[in-house]
């Protein structure tokens, strides 16, 4: 089963930059002659490392409908800029949306840029939009990347207002992890903007522009890890106030009171949440300011990812209880059908009661109806007595029984279920490379809207052995534990998802699966497995495997293929 390569798309690099449209008859250089604009952002606002301004070179003559290494078609300008361009194109071999950085090749950065985005395309992280192709082509250098149109740049996010305190909590804990993973393969952003970050319709949070958005711009660092640190804390005050924590405005955002200084969040904007005021200050002294509460300053994105696992979690909001509709009776049960509806401002008349039947034939009626009715309850009088007497007896009996038989202590008696906690998961890698492996804990976060996905995979849906015999999690339950069932919430539904689960000493990838025990195994096509295990196993790690997945759609991580992801697992004893 072979995997299908990432086919999720993002929009171009445009933050900080004037948006011109390109006219599918107007060359390069004609637009760079009549509407190339000046960056609008200020690095000294941002804090990041300074911009060169290397002399203007003439970018080659493109227009909408060009096409690159007979592939690539541009489709719109979306910026100008420097020297180079960025567009919004597609690919005609595999049908999808690409974004694509254009400069010459004998432009001052060209090198540097290709460099770039050969190292972010060597990373593979999904957490970051994914450098597809980098090339250097008819004294043209082009680096293609995803398109990504289901998803929200922060600047975007922030126009309303700040973000919820749960959204912002998801926002830089993801960044935040990203940037340290970045950092420890030597790859820093040095331009993290809130129009470099960007959320999903999934509630992924996704950085685009690694390495390569500062080379296409000429930015450098002497001190990377802290930049891009302090660039997370300016991104976090920035969602808890919806202000730039500097003096000058930026990225539609504005600025803090001139003559201040850096002030907490918490004392900009009423009902911050305490904690995430305190990690912004942490993070942001980086810039000289001084943390407001007397911890240590953040100077590495993985110092950063710490101070988060020891704040509390943050929970998501509990969702709005919607009170049902108020019952209405239909017109038929209000006693109205077949009556004319009543006009508003219309004082209707109340309807008299018929008059009572006076005549004689009413009243022997009355007569035979009330002989009926003392007929009747007399008759119920006497059933109702009888069945009284047959359950004194049956209860009799059943006390007597009861008191003979002596052994309630050691009866059946119904157990208890109790869910087992869960205390950490790691991936199981069998045979070549990992799935999501950061992705491991939203499995069993309590939060359904987070999942950990397998890649897409051509061949299907069962998985080939010879290339990949399976893809699963080994999860750790902290001790022996006995376990009687499982369910495991699922992403997309489709005939063909097995999973089974087994019974391991260890949680390393090293033990064969021949050593295992087999406790259960399952195929669905819903979006829920549920395993009853029928001989109760105990142990202290659980390797949930799968083995064949349904087809599903692409989307922002993958393309269409056999894939799966799992949103909930829960063990019972």
């Amino acid at each position: 089963m072979a995997e299908r390569s990432t086919a999720a798309v993002d929009v171009a690099d445009n933050s900080g930059d004037e948006p011109l449209t390109a006219k599918a008859d107007q060359s390069t250089a004609d637009g760079v002659a009549q509407n190339r604009e000046r960056d609008t952002e200020s690095e000294e606002a941002q804090g990041s490392g300074g911009t060169e301004r290397p002399e203007k070179a003439s970018p080659p003559e493109l227009h909408s409908g060009h096409k690159l290494a007979r592939r690539y078609r541009l489709e719109e300008c979306v910026t100008r800029l420097d020297g180079f361009s960025s567009w919004r194109a597609v690919d005609e071999k595999l049908r999808r949306a690409v974004g694509v950085h254009l400069l010459p090749a004998d432009h001052p950065r060209a090198r540097s840029v290709l460099a770039a985005a050969r190292s972010s395309a060597l990373l593979g992280d999904p957490r970051f939009v994914q450098v597809l192709d980098a090339v250097e082509e008819n004294d043209l250098v082009y680096v293609v990347h995803e398109w990504l149109p289901d998803a929200t740049e922060l600047t975007t996010l922030l126009t309303p207002g700040p973000l919820e305190v749960h959204d912002a909590y998801q926002m830089v804990s993801q960044v935040s992890q990203a940037m340290a993973a970045a950092h420890r393969e030597g790859l820093a952003h040095l331009r993290l903007t809130p129009g470099a970050v960007l959320r999903t319709s999934s509630g992924q949070w996704r950085i685009r522009g690694l390495a390569v958005n500062a080379a296409l711009r000429g930015i450098s660092s002497d001190t990377p890890q802290r930049t891009d640190t302090e660039a997370i804390g300016a991104l976090l005050y920035a969602a808890l106030t919806q202000r730039w924590p500097y003096e000058n405005d930026a990225y539609g955002l504005s600025g803090l009171p001139k003559g201040v200084g850096l002030i907490a969040p918490d004392q900009v904007r009423a009902g911050v949440h305490r904690g995430l005021s305190e990690l912004a200050m942490r993070a942001l002294a980086n810039d000289g300011a001084t943390a407001s509460r007397h911890e240590s300053p953040c100077t590495t994105p993985e110092e950063l990812v710490k101070a988060i696992s020891e704040m509390p979690r943050i929970r998501p909001p509990e969702p709005a209880f919607t009170a049902p509709p108020e019952y209405q009776r239909t017109t038929y049960q209000q006693g109205t059908y077949g009556r004319p509806a009543p006009r508003p401002g219309v004082t209707q008349p109340v309807p008299a009661p018929p008059p009572p039947l006076q005549s004689r034939t009413g009243k022997a009626l009355k007569w035979a109806v009330s002989a009926l009715l003392i007929a009747a309850l007399g008759l119920g009088s006497w059933q109702l007595a009888d069945a009284l007497m047959d359950r004194g007896k049956s209860d009799d009996n059943t006390n007597r029984t009861h008191t003979n038989d002596g052994n309630d202590k050691n009866g059946d008696k119904t157990k208890p279920v109790k869910q087992i906690k869960i205390q950490g998961a790691q991936e199981y890698v069998a045979k070549g490379d990992a799935q999501a492996p950061e992705d491991v804990d939203n499995t069993y976060d309590g939060n359904s809207s987070t999942y950990w996905r397998t890649k897409s995979f051509v061949d299907g849906p069962e998985m080939k052995p010879s290339f990949k015999p399976g893809v699963g999690i080994v999860y750790d339950l902290g001790s022996q534990q006995t376990i009687s069932a499982a369910s495991i919430g699922l992403l997309y539904p489709g005939d063909h998802t097995t999973i089974t689960l087994y019974a391991t000493d260890s949680a390393s990838s090293s033990t064969p699966l021949e050593s295992m025990t087999k406790i259960g195994t399952v195929t669905t096509s819903g979006t829920t497995a549920k395993i009853t295990i029928g001989k109760k196993v105990k142990s202290q790690h659980v390797l949930l495997w799968i083995t064949a997945m349904p087809r599903a759609a692409g989307d922002q991580y993958s393309g269409d293929g056999y894939k799966q992801a799992i949103t909930d697992v829960k063990f019972t004893g």
